[in-house]
Order: structure tokens, then sequence, then C-alpha cells
């Protein structure tokens, strides 16, 4: 996993003879508490997630380009919520490592596609916003839901063929992995090509094209502004009608992209300073879990500035998605 950068050479026998669980030091009650905070989290992730991907795949309204990003970002957070936090919430609360070596390698590969897949996902989404608000007349004639469902798999075979490279190429400068503990390292070169491919690119492409958006936004604001001003025909109410849907859109994914990037930089900054100074485990846990909860907090975004998943959360739960022509309810009014 990318955060896994120390390269400070270690002897694995004398390190294992030394390393051991510290022992749990809180009481049962507390214990059984975070448990239970655990399984709240999970399910929030992985239910919320899972309203997203229900929705978008059954309600028409919803098979735009744009939410199909959305859907293949809710379906990485589903697998985030499903696949890794549980290891991991496990891991903090026990404060050590209590699966298998075979397991901590699995989790390490399977974290590494899904949080590559999120930033580049967040990347396209970025993109994606500034083609629909600097060419908002092209847009709907270039980039169909078929070609934005082209891009998306290409981006999950690429993230797939890019980990799959990593860990399997003999890329690994040591393997520590001690009973209770659960790490991974790269050699030098492997270091620093991930770090440019996995972090240091795609986090470009996103502020350079969401400077683009917010600057693109302003001017539809003032042009907005501009046609209140004055009687306008019916052609140019639709033209504003239509500013304003993207500028909304703009706008939430723009506080999607920051939540995420807050979410993303205390783990990259463990990464680069993990070399540097001495950092206790407790401390990459923490960052790790805090990259994860980036997954629960996405479907409260949506909810928060999406009437349309809220209508939908509602239809899932009342069960009315089983009725006949459900599909083709109106979610958008």
């Amino acid at each position: 996993m990318h955060v896994l950068m120390n390269l400070t050479e270690f002897n694995q026998s004398d390190r294992c003879k030394n390393f051991s669980c510290p022992e749990r030091s809180v009481s049962p009650a507390v214990y059984i508490l975070l448990y239970v905070c655990s399984a709240a989290v999970v399910l929030v992730t992985v239910c919320g997630n899972l309203f997203i991907i229900i929705s978008v795949f059954h309600f028409k309204q919803l098979h735009t380009p744009t939410n199909m990003l959305v859907l293949s970002l809710a379906m990485t957070d589903f697998f985030i919520g499903a696949l890794l936090m549980p290891p991991v919430l496990i891991w903090i609360t026990e404060s050590c490592w209590i699966f298998d070596k075979s397991y901590c390698i699995i989790s390490f590969i399977i974290a590494s596609v899904l949080t590559t897949l999120s930033i580049y996902h967040i990347a396209l989404i970025a993109v994606d916003r500034y083609l629909a608000l600097s060419n908002p007349f092209l847009y709907p004639n270039t980039i169909s839901t078929r070609t934005m469902s082209i891009v998306v798999s290409s981006n999950w075979c690429a993230c797939l063929a890019y980990t799959t490279t990593v860990y399997f190429n003999g890329s690994f400068k040591s393997s520590v992995i001690c009973p209770g503990e659960c790490h991974l390292f790269l050699n030098e070169v492997w270091s620093v090509i991930d770090l440019v491919i996995t972090f240091i690119f795609p986090l470009s492409v996103i502020i350079i094209f969401y400077t683009l958006v917010f600057v693109i936004a302003k001017k539809h604001a003032t042009a907005i502004r501009e046609l209140n001003n004055h009687t306008r025909p019916k052609t140019q109410k639709i033209t504003s009608h239509s500013m304003k849907s993207e500028r909304k859109a703009a706008k939430v994914l723009g506080i999607l992209v920051s939540v995420f990037i807050m979410c993303l930089l205390p783990y990259y900054s463990y990464s680069l300073l993990g070399d540097l100074i001495e950092l206790q485990p407790v401390t990459f846990q923490k960052v790790l879990i805090g990259l994860y909860l980036n997954s629960t907090i996405n479907p409260f975004i949506y909810a928060l500035f999406y009437p349309w998943f809220r209508r939908c959360i509602k239809l899932i739960i009342t069960l009315r998605i089983f009725q006949t022509d459900s599909a083709l309810i109106n979610i958008l009014i």
C-alpha cells in the first residue's frame, strides 16, 4: 500500500523477536462500545453507498454521464466499507493485527486498488465538470452515458493493472510482518513511482481542473445576473436554468473533492514523513481510518445537497422501487 514506503533497513528476525502486542488497557464496557461504534461506522458506510448504487442503477433519470462516475465512486466506497474498514477497525480496537500474514497482504493489495480508484474518480469528476461547464452545448452531444461507462471501466482496469504490476514484480524491499503486525515496504524506485502515479499526478489534475471550474462558474454567475436584469426569451431562460444546474453540480462535487483531499492529505503526509521521522504504528492506523471515513462521509454530502437522493432513499426504504414502472418515477422535481 502507498503509505508504507519507509525504506529503513530491518532485521526481520530481531524485529519480530522484540515485537509484542500491547496489552489492552480499556475496561470491558469501553471495549464493547468500541466494537459497537465500529460496527455502526461500517454499517453506515455500506448502507449509505448502497443507497447511491441502487438509486443510480434503478432510476432512469439518473442515467447520466456524471452519475456513472458517482456510481463507480460509490461502488469503490462500498467495497472500502465492506472489505477494508472491518479489519482496520478491529486492528485499532485490539491494538494488534489478529489475522494471518496472507490476509494482511491481501488487505493491502485491495486497499491499494481502492484508494487509487478513489483519487482517480475524483480527478475524472473534476475533468467532467470542466467539460460540462466550458462546453454546455457540446458536452451532451460528445459525452454520452456509454462513453463515460467505457471511461469508468478503463479506470478500473488501469488501477488493477498498476497494482498487479507493483505487487507482483518484486518491488518489495522488505516485508516485515511479525505476529500481531501488518506492514509492507516498497523499494526506493517504486516508492517514488507510486507516489507520483497515485498522488501527485491525480491531485494536480484535481487542483488544475477545479480551479478552471470555479473560474468558469464565476463567469456563469455574472452572466446569469445580467440575464436576470433584462427581459429575456424562453430560450435564454432555459440556458440560465441549465447554467445554474451545472454550477450547483460543480459546487457539490467541489465539496466532495475538498472533503476527500482533507481525508487524503494526512495519509500521504504520513507516507512522506515516514522516512524522515519515527512515527508510531497507531499514527498509521489513525490516518488510515481517516482516509476510509471519507467513504462514510460521501453519502451524507449527497443527502445534504441533493433532494433527489433523499427521495430515492425514501422510495427504496418503503420498497416502492419494486412497483411496476418505478424506474420511471420523476425524482428530479
